[in-house]
C-alpha cells in the first residue's frame, strides 16, 4: 500500500501558503520517528490576513442561502467517500491509527458534512401567537459570526470535520487550527470546501505555537464562536479569553470513561467488546473506556478475558495489513505511559500484562492491563489517554455509582447490565454527558457529542452542533403608524 504525504501550507484568503520566509516544524510519522514533511506556521500578518479575511466573507456566505451551502458540503462528502483511501493513508502516516480503523474515521468526517449539509436547511425559526391583533412575534435563527476551532491530533478528520461542517452549515466563516502533529488530514478537507465552491476565506487553516495562535485570534472582534477540543487545562485557559470579548464557546475536554460491569453480564463477552473499546487508537480517545468497575463475582472472569484479548492484538505500522493498533502518536505519550504504570505498579495495582514500550523504533507501547489499582494511583484520577485499563471491583450498585462519580470528569461513561430498571436509574444517575449501555459505540453524526462538569459544555454533533452556531433574534412586527 504505497500512498504519498503531500506537502503542507496555510490556507489563508483562498490562497494557499507553504512554508518559505515562515517559521516551521517537522511532522513525524509515529510508526518510525522520521520526518514525512514541514509544516509551516502563520506569522501575525498571516493571521490578521485570516481575520481580515473571515469578516469579509462573513456576509457573502451568511447570505447564501442555507440549500446552497448545503451543496457545498454536500460534495465535500462526496469527494471524502471517492477518496477515503487515499485520506486515510494521510492519518494513518501522521497519527498511526491502522489504515483501516482510519478509513472508518474518514467515512465518519464524511457523515458529518453529509448531516449538517442537511441539517443547514432545518435551522428554523418560529411564529408566536401575540397578544394583539396584527401584531406578529417571529423568531429568526441566524449565523453567530465567524468561529475560530482548535482540534487535538488524536482524530484529525472528525474532529475537524464536526467543527468545520456546522461552522458552514450555518453560515459561519471558520479560521480553524488543527494539531501541528497531524495537519494533513484537516488540510485536505479544506482543499475539498474550495473546490466544492466556498469563497474565499470561508475556510481557512492555520498552525503554528497553539498559545500564541489563539490569542491571537480570539484577541479580535472577528470572532464571535469558539470550538476546542482538548484537555481540561487548556480548555479553561481559552475560556478565560473568550470572556475578554464574550465569544460563545463549546469546549469538549478531557475524561476519565467508567465501564460498570454487572453480575448480570457475560464477563467474557463484555470483556471482549471492553477491549475492542479500550485498544482502538492505542487508547488516545478522549471518551475511551478506562476505570472499569467490575462486581465482584465477574471480576476474575473478565480479567481474565481482557488480558486474553490485549496480548491477542497485532500491533505495528498501521499501513501493514491486519495490524490492530497501532503506536502512540508522540513520544510524550510515551513517557507518559511508563509514568503513569510505574507510580500504579508501586502503588499496589497488580500488572497482567503490557507496561513497556515495544522496539526501539517509533512510538510503540504494549497494552497494558491492571488490575485492584488503588485510588491514591495517579492514573485513578488523571486521564491515561493510552494503551491501558485499570480493573477495580465493586459489591453493590450504589457503591459503582459513587465510584463512577468521584472523578470532576463527565464526558463519557458505560454500563453493561442486562437488567432493564437498573438501566434507567443508571441512565439518570451516572453523571456523564453520554452514557453507552451495552455498547461503546456512542458517536455518530446525528447526535450529540459533549460533556458535563470538567469534560467541558455544548455538544458537537446532532441538531445541537448546528445550533451552537445560531443565534436567536426575537423580532415583534406591529401595524404601521
Amino acid at each position: 500500500m504505497a500512498h504519498d504525504y503531500p506537502a503542507l501550507k496555510l490556507l489563508i484568503a483562498g490562497e494557499w501558503l507553504g512554508a518559505e520566509g515562515r517559521a516551521s516544524e517537522p511532522v513525524l510519522n509515529p510508526a518510525t520517528g522520521q520526518s514525512l514533511g514541514t509544516l509551516p506556521h502563520a506569522s501575525k500578518g498571516d493571521l490578521d490576513r485570516a481575520l481580515e479575511a473571515a469578516a469579509a466573507a462573513l456576509p457573502v456566505w451568511a447570505g447564501t442561502s442555507a440549500y446552497a451551502r448545503a451543496a457545498v458540503l454536500r460534495k465535500v462528502a462526496d469527494g471524502m467517500r471517492a477518496g477515503a483511501d487515499r485520506i486515510a493513508a494521510m492519518l494513518t502516516m501522521e497519527e498511526g491509527k491502522p489504515h483501516a480503523e482510519a478509513k472508518m474515521e474518514v467515512l465518519a468526517a464524511a457523515d458529518v458534512f453529509e448531516f449538517m449539509a442537511e441539517e443547514g436547511k432545518r435551522a428554523y425559526g418560529r411564529i408566536i401567537p401575540s397578544r394583539g391583533a396584527g401584531t406578529r412575534h417571529l423568531v429568526h435563527r441566524l449565523p453567530v459570526g465567524v468561529s475560530a476551532a482548535f482540534a487535538p491530533w488524536n482524530f484529525p478528520a472528525i474532529t475537524p470535520a464536526r467543527k468545520m461542517a456546522a461552522s458552514l452549515a450555518a453560515g459561519c466563516p471558520c479560521i480553524i487550527k488543527p494539531s501541528e502533529e497531524t495537519p494533513a488530514t484537516a488540510l485536505e478537507m479544506a482543499r475539498l470546501i474550495t473546490e466544492a465552491g466556498a469563497p474565499p476565506g470561508v475556510i481557512q487553516v492555520v498552525f503554528g505555537v497553539p498559545g500564541e495562535v489563539s490569542t491571537h485570534i480570539m484577541a479580535s472582534d472577528v470572532i464571535r464562536k469558539v470550538s476546542f477540543t482538548g484537555s481540561t487545562a487548556v480548555g479553561k485557559m481559552l475560556m478565560k479569553l473568550a470572556a475578554e470579548k464574550a465569544q460563545r464557546t463549546t469546549m469538549e475536554l478531557g475524561g476519565h470513561a467508567p465501564v460498570l460491569v454487572f453480575d448480570d453480564t457475560d464477563a467474557e463477552k463484555a470483556a471482549a467488546m471492553a477491549a475492542a473499546g479500550k485498544f482502538r487508537n492505542a487508547g488516545q480517545v478522549c471518551v475511551s473506556p478506562t476505570r472499569f468497575l467490575v462486581h465482584e463475582s465477574r471480576h476474575a472472569a473478565f480479567v481474565e478475558s481482557f488480558t486474553k484479548a490485549a496480548n491477542a492484538l497485532a500491533i505495528g505500522n498501521g499501513m501493514e495489513a491486519g495490524i490492530q493498533m497501532g503506536p502512540l502518536a508522540n513520544p510524550r505519550r510515551v513517557d507518559a505511559m511508563t509514568a503513569f504504570i510505574g507510580d500504579a505498579v508501586a502503588k499496589g495495582a497488580k500488572l497482567h500484562t503490557g507496561g513497556e514500550r515495544m522496539g526501539n523504533e517509533g512510538f510503540f507501547f504494549r497494552p497494558t492491563v491492571l488490575s485492584d489499582v488503588p485510588l491514591g494511583a495517579r492514573m485513578m484520577t488523571e486521564e491515561p489517554f493510552g494503551p491501558v485499563a485499570l480493573i477495580n471491583r465493586f459489591s453493590t450498585e450504589d457503591e459503582a455509582v459513587a465510584e463512577a462519580n468521584r472523578l470532576p470528569f463527565g464526558l463519557a461513561a458505560y454500563a453493561f447490565t442486562k437488567d432493564a430498571d437498573r438501566q434507567q436509574r443508571l441512565a439518570e444517575r451516572v453523571e456523564s454527558g453520554m452514557l453507552g449501555i451495552n455498547t461503546f459505540g456512542i458517536s455518530v453524526a446525528e447526535t450529540p457529542f459533549g460533556g458535563i462538569k470538567d469534560s467541558g459544555h455544548g455538544s458537537e454533533g446532532g441538531p445541537e452542533g448546528l445550533d451552537a452556531y445560531l443565534l436567536t433574534k426575537f423580532v415583534a412586527a406591529a401595524p404601521g403608524v
